[in-house]
């Protein structure tokens, strides 16, 4: 099947066009509003389809290639391609830097002008794939290395290109096809969210107990969903389930049953702890949000200890307040020290051969049928992703020391060894379990001892730690797409850089326009919310991280400074777990995964343990009992894995 032709190329590109200027554009409103790559894969096919009837079948030959409007039938490789260009592009959302120019323009008053805002955008989005490209080793062309997202959209491109009925043998007496299965699911998805949404909205929290007290404290702190610890999770609204979590019929298991419990065990059995000792000054403050506050209770007025410079005053951060934070916000960073701490110790001790073995082999690991398969086609060297990664980090140079952001050449030389160290901890996680641990917390941390009082300078230096890392598993994880759908690997290639180059050139001009023409913006009247969100908490952000500092947080002596024991505690841990599994191999300490119980609480806050009991409750029915007492109608209905069922057949 053809796959690199002019019809996937202008469908894929539009696409990509069209979807970045409006994540752009609605980024900067609240509540946001953002098309993922799965309304990407959705529109693409009717588009592909329709390309088919009315483009001309005509052979065209120019410079001795020869190439045609319509080559063939739409297939699952072009739609592949489309994806992969879509998913490269904006699978974060926006480009991260945005929010960093945003933080600078509006509420530091700061303008470098186009050049510095395309550069910081294009090396911070790509500079990640110059890593992918050398890490195929260990996390594309492993079996085991499966990436779970990746399975919803095969079954997706197979739903929607092979409209074949079940067979009732294999389906638990189902014959529907998963086109129409689909489409039922679809309609009835669509009228029901218009109840919880909009009609009877109690339906999306329900917590009955608040309801029968209102006016109790300790009621509403045990039973709350919002701000409480939601000790009887109950939903009936898909969007509160998968809001922050996505959907939890795509992770395995054991990835949820270890998450379940890192909720339960660090968060809410250790939150009430704290809350009701008094510890840490629980009494006054809430159980959770995403604030910080000062010594009166009120909201942290961030500019009562700033300079002019935008720099920490330290007599009028003296007599006025030190920072608090509420009580799952403060074991939130807590639980994030360990977490990078247990996934350095939990990698050495369960992958360290295998990392060795797979540096030596290369590509004369041993094949599975995929790897098999893509041998016929010509690889993409390492060399070429090797350059790519030389010039996007000479370019990264360039950005910071060619204008005033006061992010030193050796600090940005620090910022991509985050990245380094990482990736193929984290990657092994994601790939296995649809999990991605962030280093935003780290990188902010460690800038903040490093070069602390620079706030620009360390929204620069997280942006290049994390984000690099986040968009290198993006590319990754298309690689892998790209490996499952049999696409040719230099095709890929072109496909990504292209995408992504020129997604960020969309998106900065999208960006500027909107600034320029949208009156108001970023303030609390704007008339259309377009308020910024994203960018006033990546502004106090700053603030805390770059001109308070970790040092006066989290400090020996200081209010969180109990929280660097929790870097002890992560390293410990895998320990543990690991020699009691060697101990007793049969036992339920082989399940046990450190660095994911840590890593997947990472999203609380804004997320509550209210919403991971009912996105886990879900994922249990369906990747437990249903899997184990109806597999034949898991196999295709549900599991993404039911994609090899379909590979098989």
């Amino acid at each position: 099947m053809p796959c690199n032709t002019v019809r996937a190329w202008v469908i894929g590109m539009t696409l990509t066009t069209i979807a970045s200027a409006v994540n752009l554009l609605f980024s900067l409103r609240n509540p946001t509003i953002s098309i993922t790559t799965y309304v990407v894969q959705l529109i693409a096919y009717p588009l592909g389809k329709g390309w088919d009837m009315v483009m001309p079948t005509r052979q065209f030959t120019t410079f001795g290639y020869k190439w045609s409007l319509n080559p063939s039938p739409f297939n699952m490789k072009e739609h592949t391609i489309i994806v992969v260009m879509a998913n490269a592009s904006f699978a974060g959302g926006v480009a991260y830097a945005t929010d960093i120019l945003l933080a600078q323009e509006v509420f530091y008053g700061q303008y470098f002008g186009w050049g510095f805002q395309m550069l910081l955008v294009i090396t911070s989005q790509m500079i990640g794939f110059g890593m992918a490209g050398i890490v195929r080793r260990f996390l594309v062309w492993p079996a085991a290395m499966i990436w779970p997202s990746n399975l919803v959209n095969t079954v997706m491109f197979y739903t929607l290109h092979d409209h074949r009925k079940s067979d009732p043998a294999l389906t638990n007496g189902w014959s529907i096809g998963r086109y129409r299965w689909f489409l039922y699911v679809f309609i009835g998805s669509f009228v029901w969210y218009w109840f919880p949404g909009w009609i009877a909205q109690f339906l999306s929290f329900f917590t009955f107990a608040c309801w029968i007290a209102p006016n109790n404290v300790v009621v509403n702190q045990i039973f709350g969903g919002v701000s409480g610890f939601g000790i009887i999770p109950i939903t009936f609204d898909w969007t509160i389930i998968t809001g922050y979590l996505t959907s939890p019929l795509i992770y395995p298991f054991f990835a949820i049953a270890n998450m379940v419990a890192g909720v339960i065990i660090f968060v809410f059995i250790t939150g009430v702890g704290v809350s009701y000792t008094g510890s840490l000054y629980t009494d006054y403050l809430p159980i959770q949000d995403s604030l910080a506050y000062d010594n009166t209770g009120m909201v942290y007025n961030v500019s009562q200890i700033l300079t002019p410079e935008l720099t920490i005053d330290e007599a009028a951060y003296k007599a006025y307040s030190p920072l608090f934070l509420s009580t799952n916000f403060a074991l939130a960073y807590g639980i994030s020290f360990a977490t990078y701490s247990s996934l350095i110790i939990h990698t050495a001790l369960y992958n360290g051969r295998e990392v060795w073995e797979r540096a030596k082999l290369a590509r004369n690991q041993d094949a599975d049928i995929h790897l098999k398969m893509m041998r016929k086609y010509p690889d993409s060297p390492e060399w070429w992703y090797a350059v790519l990664f030389v010039i996007l980090f000479a370019l990264g140079l360039v950005t910071c020391l060619a204008w005033d952001t006061h992010l030193t050449w050796w600090a940005f030389i620090i910022s991509m060894l985050f990245p380094v160290v990482f990736l193929i901890p984290i990657g092994m996680i994601q790939a296995v379990t649809n999990w991605q641990i962030g280093t935003n917390v780290i990188t902010e941390f460690v800038f903040g001892y490093m070069q602390p009082g620079r706030p620009l300078a360390a929204m620069m230096f997280k942006c290049y730690g994390y984000i690099s890392m986040s968009q290198a598993l993006y590319f990754l994880q298309d690689l892998k797409m790209g490996h499952y759908m049999k696409v040719p690997p230099r095709t890929m290639f072109s496909a990504q850089c292209i995408a992504v180059l020129w997604s960020s050139i969309v998106q900065v001009a999208v960006f500027n326009w909107a600034l320029g023409s949208i009156p108001n913006i970023c303030t609390d009247s704007q008339e259309f919310s377009f308020t910024c969100p994203g960018a006033k908490v990546f502004y106090t952000a700053s603030i805390i991280w770059g001109a308070i500092g970790p040092a006066r947080i989290f400090g020996p002596g200081q209010i969180y400074g109990v929280m660097q024991w929790y870097w002890l505690l992560g390293a410990g841990l895998p320990v543990v777990t690991y020699f009691a599994a060697r101990k007793w191999p049969r036992s339920l300490w082989r399940y046990i995964h450190t660095p994911l119980m840590l890593g997947g609480t990472g999203w609380i806050p804004p997320a509550t343990v209210y919403i991971y009991v009912c996105w886990g409750a879900v994922g249990t029915f369906f990747n437990f009992y249903i899997k184990r007492r109806f597999r034949g109608w898991w196999m295709q209905y549900v599991s993404p894995p039911s994609f090899f069922h379909l590979w098989g057949s």
